[in-house]
């Protein structure tokens, strides 16, 4: 009684195919888990909507499948965990809670059914900030006679400006640099928001935007754009985060309205919102048009 459960289906979800008691065995599993870690009061999430990942966001990130794919995720806002635990928890029987309260089979139960039925699932969690498991089941389409029609592929938008990108998970920073690298930007990449104010403060020219990931040691992402602000005024912000937009607005972390993007995310989503950042501000070379990226 004392958990608030918020429910927000996304609009125009895709079908899939499975068994839906095997459904329900899921969703219980990972709201009775998000239950016993908030254990006073809080929030569960769930929360559905439609994803598509491309082969070269699924060469960086293990366990993703390219393709198109319903997503399901349930959030928390609990103890959090730590990453040397997330790397344990679908193996058969490891379990953080107390004796008799766990068997630690839940969820090895969720990753069997989800590879039973060709899914997979993505766990974001930091201590202290809660958790978010999403996991992602594929677009069911029914076989009718008609001819594949050619789509062509949207034009990837680029730019020339200077990016200050902060992220502590080492491979996703990686990764974001060679994504906004390969669009034309300058990028500044730090692992931690103080090494992030010392590059800024390092760095000779004008710096445009700051893509920063939200829930971090040290301080938050806005607690940076503000530090950093102080200092650049027209310094523009793109807010990343694994939790959703809801989950982080419900915590208060971030104003109703700022840039946000949540990850996991596509170059074409990642191209796309930066220049929606950059173009939306006068003073930003927001002339240069779309180009078909490599």
């Amino acid at each position: 009684e004392d958990i608030d459960l918020v429910w927000q289906p996304g609009s125009g979800v895709w079908p899939v195919f499975m068994d839906p008691s095997q459904l329900d065995q899921i969703i219980l599993n990972l709201c009775i888990n998000a239950r016993d870690a908030i254990g006073d009061v809080g929030t569960i999430s769930i929360e559905t909507g439609n994803r598509t990942f491309d082969e070269a966001y699924c060469a960086s990130h293990h366990g993703f499948v390219a393709g198109e794919f319903v997503s399901l995720s349930v959030s928390d806002n609990g103890c959090g965990m730590s990453r040397e635990i997330r790397e344990h928890l679908f193996e058969p029987f490891f379990t953080t809670k107390a004796l008799g309260k766990g068997t630690g089979l839940g969820l090895a139960t969720v990753y069997g059914i989800l590879r039973q039925n060709n899914g997979f699932i993505n766990v974001y969690s930091e201590p202290g900030e809660g958790s978010i498991f999403s996991f992602y089941l594929p677009r069911y389409r029914q076989e009718v006679a008609v001819q594949a029609v050619a789509v062509p592929a949207e034009p990837v938008l680029r730019g020339e400006e200077t990016i200050l990108l902060v992220e502590d998970e080492r491979a996703i920073l990686k990764m974001c640099t060679l994504m906004l690298e390969g669009l034309g930007y300058r990028v500044l990449a730090a692992g931690t928001p103080a090494e992030a104010l010392q590059l800024a403060e390092e760095h000779r020219g004008e710096i445009q935007l700051l893509v920063t990931d939200v829930v971090m040691p040290e301080m938050n992402g806005r607690q940076l754009s503000s530090r950093l602000a102080a200092a650049n005024p027209a310094l523009r912000t793109l807010y990343v985060s694994g939790y959703t937009a809801n989950v982080i607005a419900t915590r208060g972390i971030l104003k109703e309205g700022v840039h946000f993007l949540q990850k996991p995310f596509a170059r074409q989503a990642l191209a796309a919102k930066v220049r929606e950042v950059l173009q939306e501000f006068p003073g930003t070379a927001g002339s240069m048009g779309s180009q078909t990226g490599p």
